[in-house]
């Protein structure tokens, strides 16, 4: 059997979701395109999209977890290609203060969101 598949979302869980929505807005230009909200308000869910793929980022509030997430080891991250100059993001993500991994030899870097998720970040080839 050939399975075929395309990638719907991702999820990450979020201590504070407004300063998460305006982080992913602000530094990638990622903008809520639904919503799910629990009728007890335990849980909201927050779709995010970049308006040029289907792909969404799943932003996970959980109404009763009372601190920051333990990422641990788990050495995973998303990667964006940005449209724009590559430099002059980079500078503004710089001015942001949320790189927090660069290799310029590889013509990469990581931003770091409010939960400490990393984002890999290139430029369009």
């Amino acid at each position: 059997m050939q399975i075929t598949s395309r990638f719907c979302h991702y999820n990450i869980n979020v201590f504070d979701l407004a300063k998460s929505m305006e982080f992913y807005d602000k530094a990638l230009g990622l903008r809520e395109v639904r919503r799910k909200e629990a009728s007890d308000g335990s849980f909201v869910l927050v779709y995010l999209g970049d308006d040029s793929t289907g792909f969404t980022l799943e932003l996970t509030w959980l109404r009763d977890w009372k601190e920051p997430y333990n990422l641990g080891d788990n050495e995973q991250h998303l990667c964006v290609r940005v449209t724009n100059d590559y430099a002059l993001t980079r500078e503004f993500h710089r001015e942001m203060g949320c790189i927090c991994y660069e290799n310029t030899e590889m013509g990469l870097y990581f931003i770091s969101d409010p939960d400490g998720y990393w984002i890999e970040v290139l430029a369009v080839k």
